[in-house]
C-alpha cells in the first residue's frame, strides 16, 4: 500500500513538473495572460453580507412575530412545515431540554446560540430556491415569528438591530469557548 501511494505522490508531481515545464515554453512564446483585476470596495460590498454574534453588520429594518407569520407561511412553510416543527426539512420549532438525550432535536430554541446569526442564516440561505430575496423587514419578521415560536420572545416584540443583539439564546452557554488567542470571544 505505501509504494502505491509513493507511486501515486511522484506521478502527481511529475505531471505538475510537465505542466508548469509546458506552461513556461507557453508564455515564453507569447504574451502572459491578464486575468482579473483587483477588487474594489464596490465589488466586495455584496459578498460582505455576514452578521456578527455582537449584532454588527445587522441593517436597518424591523419586524414583528405577527408580521412573520404570513412570510413564512409564503416562503418557508413548504420546507418546515406550518408551525417550524413538521419539515420535511430542518425542524426550527421545540426541543428545548432534549440536547442531553440520545437523539437531540437542535433547533433554534435548544441549540442557536445567537439570535443575531439566525438573522444571518435567513437572509444568506433561505427560502432555499431564492435565497437573499427576502426583504431586511421580512427577515426580521421571520426571524422574530421563529423566536415566538420557540418561546424567547413575545409576540409583539419589535425585532430590529438595536434589540436583536439582546436577545438570550436558551443554549447561549452550551458551547464551548474558542481558546485561540485571535479568535474573539462574544
Amino acid at each position: 500500500m505505501r509504494n502505491v501511494l509513493i507511486a501515486g505522490v511522484l506521478t502527481i508531481l511529475s505531471a505538475q513538473g510537465i505542466w508548469n515545464s509546458d506552461a513556461a515554453d507557453r508564455s515564453e512564446s507569447t504574451h502572459a495572460p491578464e486575468w482579473g483585476r483587483a477588487a474594489t470596495d464596490r465589488d466586495i460590498q455584496p459578498w460582505n453580507i455576514d452578521i456578527a454574534p455582537t449584532g454588527e453588520g445587522l441593517p436597518s429594518g424591523r419586524g414583528t412575530a405577527k408580521q412573520g407569520a404570513a412570510i413564512f407561511a409564503a416562503q418557508c412553510a413548504s420546507c418546515h412545515g406550518p408551525t417550524g416543527q413538521e419539515g420535511p426539512m430542518d425542524r426550527l420549532v421545540g426541543g428545548i431540554g432534549t440536547l442531553r438525550d440520545p437523539k437531540p432535536v437542535k433547533t433554534i430554541g435548544s441549540y442557536w446560540p445567537y439570535a443575531t446569526t439566525l438573522y444571518d442564516y435567513v437572509h444568506r440561505a433561505m427560502p432555499l430556491s431564492a435565497p437573499q430575496s427576502l426583504l431586511p423587514d421580512e427577515v426580521y419578521s421571520v426571524v422574530a415569528w421563529l423566536l415566538y415560536q420557540n418561546g424567547i420572545i413575545a409576540e409583539e416584540f419589535v425585532v430590529d438591530a438595536r434589540a436583536l443583539p439582546e436577545i438570550r439564546m436558551p443554549n447561549r452557554n452550551g458551547f464551548v469557548q474558542d481558546p485561540r488567542p485571535d479568535v474573539r470571544q462574544n
